[in-house]
């Protein structure tokens, strides 16, 4: 699947429409999502025919992604009900196969690496503070291959130091920065829109099968 032809079937998806700002609901926009994953596939084989799990679903948009890209099997997880919802009305129109599960990512209790590949968009820990982290943390004892996320840029070193000194990856990698747009969800918003730099990341987790 090209490109452009990917992006524009996740720009049909159904997006949040009363978001809660206690999760830092901003959904993963088509241009961003379809790249990650496009770029998963393409340059490092992480996705078709791999066991794919959404950490932080959402909408489902990155799950869905991982699904038209011929993963085996895809998994998202969320704590939030209404969000499950979307998403699973969202695999319906585009007639995917998507298991989803409800659960807080802290209290997972999957035990050792038992998918391939983790991809998510997690919070970026502006409400609660280290959520981020705590994503990646679970993510890097999960997946046997490689963990692609979205941090803000402004952390860079931060993550990178961590990742590698305290959450179990053998390397972190900036495969590209991007321009995350952010519409004006809540009240709180004084802009229309606002974009943020944000980093897509690869991790790789010791032990991993991946390259």
């Amino acid at each position: 699947m090209k490109l452009k032809q990917l992006e524009s079937l996740l720009g049909d998806l159904q997006q949040f429409s009363n978001p809660k700002v206690e999760l830092e609901q901003y959904p993963t926009g088509p241009h961003i999502a379809s790249r990650l994953l496009y770029t998963a596939e393409n340059s490092f084989d992480d996705i078709s025919n791999k066991v794919v799990a959404d950490f932080g679903c959402g909408c489902g948009t990155l799950g869905a992604a991982a699904s038209l890209l011929g993963a085996e099997h895809v998994i998202g997880i969320d704590i939030d009900s209404q969000s499950l919802e979307l998403a699973s009305m969202n695999a319906e129109d585009l007639e995917l196969d998507i298991d989803f599960i409800q659960c807080d990512i802290g209290n997972l209790g999957w035990r050792g690496q038992i998918v391939d590949t983790v991809v998510m968009n997690p919070p970026f820990g502006t409400r609660k503070k280290g959520i981020d982290m705590d994503f990646l943390f679970v993510a890097l004892k999960v997946a046997s291959r490689a963990v692609y996320s979205l941090h803000k840029t402004s952390t860079r070193d931060y993550i990178r130091r961590a990742a590698l000194r305290d959450l179990n990856a053998s390397s972190a990698e900036v495969l590209c920065e991007l321009r995350f747009d952010v519409p004006q969800l809540y009240k709180f918003h004084k802009k229309m829109e606002v974009d943020i730099a944000v980093d897509l990341w690869r991790f790789v987790p010791k032990c991993s099968r991946g390259r």
